[in-house]
């Protein structure tokens, strides 16, 4: 192995022998002066050796000094102390440079992903208005069929009972024949209820849950009174007892009777008010299982579904 020439003449300045300093660069790779002399510095105490120098060629017109031990110098000593420690201190600024970049690097990912998540729950939150909104309108056209419903139910039931019909002031007939007797009515005449029952039904349930979401407990136990009654006409309608509720009852009127939907429910499956509306009667002949199958379905949900009337108004 070649030695550098530049390098060979530093370590010969520096007091070594050239034998010394060919064998102490072939030894370190012939890469640096500071390498060499770390050798030189880590062989103080080497035992003199007649081996050749390590490598694949002899190296030519060198004679190695084998009699004599390594002789280093304070001055050498010193300039090799003062070569590591320029060593370690470029080491220690190229660690503190690699840490203040990874340092920039971990605020810039953390800006990103709080940006990233500031823009993510920005448009949940859009989503969950737009949502509400939507929600809002829906539940108010709802309540608009529940109430023509209601009221041509009502006209129905007087039509059945052959008592005079009155048209309420709400409803629209848009009839092209006019009557001479304007409280008369047909109740074909009245627009067909565009929800289903079971729509009505849902909506009411909805606004019951959502007018008590700081009492969650009330609305569950207004929808498990529903059930109970719903449950005892389906598998009993025979039974007049499960067929008739006393609207005064203090039990009825703690669980259900206070809320305007709960009895819209009760109407909504067949109920109706007798005796002076002290009473919520369901007449035999209009028990509908199928009806009242699917009002069980709807307060199945409302206690089970912890989503529920969320976005109700």
């Amino acid at each position: 192995m070649e030695v550098d020439e530049r390098m060979l003449g530093e370590l010969e300045a520096m007091g070594f022998s050239k034998a010394l300093a060919a064998k102490a660069l072939a030894s370190s790779g012939n890469s640096s002066i500071e390498d060499a002399i770390n050798w030189l510095v880590d062989h103080e105490d080497d035992a003199p050796t007649s081996e050749p120098l390590p490598g694949p060629e002899v190296l030519e017109n060198i004679v190695i000094e084998a009699s004599l031990p390594i002789q280093i110098s304070e001055q050498v000593k010193l300039r090799a102390q003062e070569l590591r420690g320029q060593a370690r201190k470029r080491r220690a600024e190229q660690d503190a440079r690699l840490d203040r970049e990874r340092e920039k690097e971990r605020i810039r990912t953390g800006k990103e992903l709080l940006e990233a998540k500031r823009m993510a729950e920005e448009s949940e939150r859009k989503r969950l208005l737009s949502q509400r909104k939507a929600d809002k309108e829906e539940e108010k056209r709802a309540r608009e069929r529940i109430r023509k419903k209601l009221q041509q139910d009502k006209l129905e039931r007087r039509r059945m009972l052959g008592l005079p019909m009155e048209i309420p002031a709400s409803v629209n007939t848009e009839s092209p024949q006019q009557t001479n007797n304007p409280e008369l009515v047909d109740p074909a005449a009245l627009p067909e209820m565009p929800a289903s029952a079971r729509e009505c039904m849902r909506e009411c349930l909805r606004t019951l849950k959502h007018q008590n979401k700081d009492d969650n407990t009330r609305a569950m136990r207004a929808f498990q009174t529903l059930l109970i009654y719903v449950k005892n006409v389906f598998k009993d309608p025979d039974e007049g007892k499960f067929r008739k509720i006393r609207i005064s009852n203090p039990a009825f009127q703690e669980r259900v009777g206070r809320f305007e939907e709960g009895v819209e429910f009760l109407e909504l499956c067949g109920f109706e008010r007798v005796e002076g509306g002290n009473f919520l009667f369901l007449a035999r002949e209009r028990v509908d299982r199928s009806l009242l199958k699917s009002a069980a379905a709807e307060l199945h949900n409302a206690l089970t579904n912890p989503f529920f009337g969320l976005f109700s108004a």
